[in-house]
């Protein structure tokens, strides 16, 4: 079976399987997503989210973030691990915001890498889910399961971004990203993968082993 097939039965099956899945990040505008995505680096969404909470409603634009000055920044995203680059990178990329794009998150991954803080990773979640345009946002689950079904065979983000358009249809990117980051978190649990229960167990290599990888 081609890999584009088996993406299609995949993605097929994952979507009956989570009909709600959704990025796991909460926000109300893409500059929202596009700061909690910058504190998500080395934290976990469910930390993101209890420290946004507050954040969001201090802080309600660009120029807010520059006009705090670093120290208290820091302190109010400290619990995110990393948080005197992160309070760094937040304040120049609000500051780029300003400068260059009247403060309005720009809708380019070439724009959007330009940004202090802002890799392919940040760039592609802010425009598939803020802007519905296709992308794919390769996270540590798009990583681990591209690995295990064998579509890939790399922990380098952008080898795996740019290897999975050539197998994913380009406009199911934004739906592949959603399902296989889900099925990360409730299913293939990098440490207790529940295999048993797995929707697309008979499609991947680990568990069957005449589906062939690569």
């Amino acid at each position: 079976m081609q890999h584009t097939e088996r993406v299609t039965k995949i993605l097929t099956r994952l979507a009956e399987a989570y009909p709600d899945a959704r990025v796991g990040l909460d926000f109300t505008s893409p500059f929202e997503l596009l700061i909690a995505t910058i504190l998500s680096a080395q934290c976990t969404d469910e930390r993101v989210n209890i420290v946004t909470r507050d954040l969001f409603a201090k802080y309600h634009g660009p120029a807010d973030y520059v006009a705090t000055p670093q120290e208290e920044l820091e302190v109010d995203i400290r619990s995110t691990g990393f948080y005197k680059n992160k309070a760094k990178n937040i304040r120049a990329c609000c500051a780029a915001l300003i400068e260059r794009y009247h403060g309005e998150v720009p809708r380019t991954i070439e724009e959007l890498i330009t940004l202090p803080g802002v890799g392919r990773k940040t760039a592609n979640c802010v425009l598939s889910n803020c802007f519905d345009i296709p992308a794919l946002t390769v996270d540590t689950h798009v990583t681990r399961i591209a690995n295990l079904l064998g579509f890939v065979q790399t922990t380098d983000a952008v080898k795996i971004e740019f290897a999975l358009m050539d197998i994913v249809p380009k406009e199911q990117w934004n739906d592949f990203d959603r399902l296989i980051i889900t099925h990360g978190r409730r299913t293939c649990i990098a440490r207790r993968p529940k295999c048993d229960v797995c929707p697309i167990r008979d499609l991947c290599p680990v568990t069957d082993p005449d589906v062939s990888r690569y």
